[in-house]
């Protein structure tokens, strides 16, 4: 995929130019054609590589993203064209790299290029399910309907999102912390403590391993900072291939007290997804290639790339759900009842409804049994340290006591 500018004139010789990514130029002036518009230059934009590589992607959050089509939805139900609604939020957006989006997509559409186009040349922003439902939405005629389905998905995926931070964030601080406490001690506490035994006295293991990490960490601290990224970019190489996804997918469903809330909320954005994509005119098939790669599971994926193969082959969609055992009972019998009553997004969202506010509970509930299982551990790995160094000390009492 490349960058390309060109230069265009529309059917009444206005002039126009703008910028499209695509495979090449053969693809760029065929869209151009297709809009009615006869190309005049296509050049491919070339970025050194300094630029390259300090150029930074606009970061845009999905909250900002729900904001934008409530926003969207709001000036083209008052009649705002949906040009000039792009330029009017691409001012008054504070995130500028979304705000320069936005006012490329509103140049691109005042070419004449779809806005659906417009939004799949900036991937990295826009997700396939928003440039899908906008499609659905420009096809139907119905788009501020679609934008207004597409920012309550967004703010439930939001929602979702928060609920795992609420039930991931004590414990991350938790251990930060102690982690920052062992680290501590072992650079400053431990060498102090070392002063006060005689070089000749014989050790007990646990302190001679406490003074062994100690003397490691002091002296040799750029091995470990090397070390912790060596694994940290190790195991992030591995979760992103195939195999270390699906093993990873497998591992963390299994986790305890995290797994079933991790699992849940798969089982929500996956049937959240699928009824606003039907419920917004997108066919089937269509709708599962789209959510089964964005419920964030590779399991999930696999399990709906076997499934739209055998709804290629005359089966229902239950069916293949139910044999790859990876959906929840709950899912495969609404899915069931939604295709023999016609009634499938009305089904999912149910489904999804009931997931998302189970989430919300244990997520509540989570803190509150983590607590003091994490006071257990932290309490025990300082508590052995301490005992590991005053242990020595014990024992020349005990032993000139005796």
């Amino acid at each position: 995929m490349g960058l390309y500018s060109y230069e265009v004139v529309d059917r009444i010789g206005r002039p126009g130019s703008g910028q499209m990514v695509a495979d090449d130029e053969m693809i760029v002036a065929e869209k151009l054609r297709n809009m009615g518009l006869t190309v005049l230059d296509i050049q491919e934009e070339r970025e050194s590589f300094l630029s390259a590589f300090f150029k930074k992607k606009p970061k845009v959050g999905i909250g900002e993203l729900a904001l934008f089509s409530r926003q969207m939805q709001t000036l083209l139900e008052a009649g705002i064209p949906l040009t000039r609604a792009l330029y009017t939020l691409s001012s008054q957006v504070a995130n500028r790299g979304f705000s320069e989006v936005l006012g490329e997509i509103a140049q691109h559409v005042d070419s004449g290029m779809s806005f659906s186009d417009s939004l799949g040349n900036y991937p990295e922003v826009f997700p396939s399910l928003f440039v899908n439902m906008i499609r659905s939405g420009e096809i139907s005629g119905n788009l501020d309907e679609i934008l207004k389905q597409l920012s309550e998905q967004l703010e439930r995926e939001k929602s979702l999102r928060d609920n795992i931070k609420s039930a991931t964030l004590y414990p991350i601080v938790v251990l930060g912390f102690a982690v920052l406490v062992v680290i501590g001690m072992l650079i400053g506490v431990v060498p102090v403590f070392m002063k006060f035994f005689p070089p000749d006295m014989v050790l007990p293991l646990p302190t001679r391993i406490i003074v062994g990490i100690s003397n490691s960490a002091r002296h040799f601290w750029y091995l470990y900072i090397l070390v912790t990224i060596a694994i940290v970019y190790g195991v992030r190489y591995y979760l992103q291939t195939p195999s270390g996804s699906r093993s990873w997918d497998q591992v963390r469903f299994k986790l305890p007290a995290f797994g079933p809330l991790l699992y849940r909320v798969v089982m929500a954005r996956f049937t959240r997804i699928m009824s606003t994509l039907l419920a917004g005119g997108i066919p089937a098939l269509q709708a599962l290639e789209t959510a089964g790669p964005a419920s964030g599971s590779i399991l999930v994926k696999e399990a709906v790339e076997n499934t739209c193969e055998k709804i290629q082959e005359g089966k229902s969609i239950a069916g293949p759900l139910d044999e790859s055992g990876v959906f929840a009972p709950m899912v495969v019998q609404m899915v069931a009842v939604g295709e023999e009553s016609g009634n499938l997004p009305e089904m999912l969202s149910r489904v999804s409804g009931f997931y998302e506010e189970e989430v919300a509970t244990m997520a509540k509930g989570l803190t509150s049994v983590i607590e003091p299982l994490l006071i257990i551990i932290v309490g025990c790995v300082v508590g052995f340290m301490v005992i590991s160094m005053y242990l020595p000390i014990f024992l020349v009492v005990t032993t000139v006591g005796g």
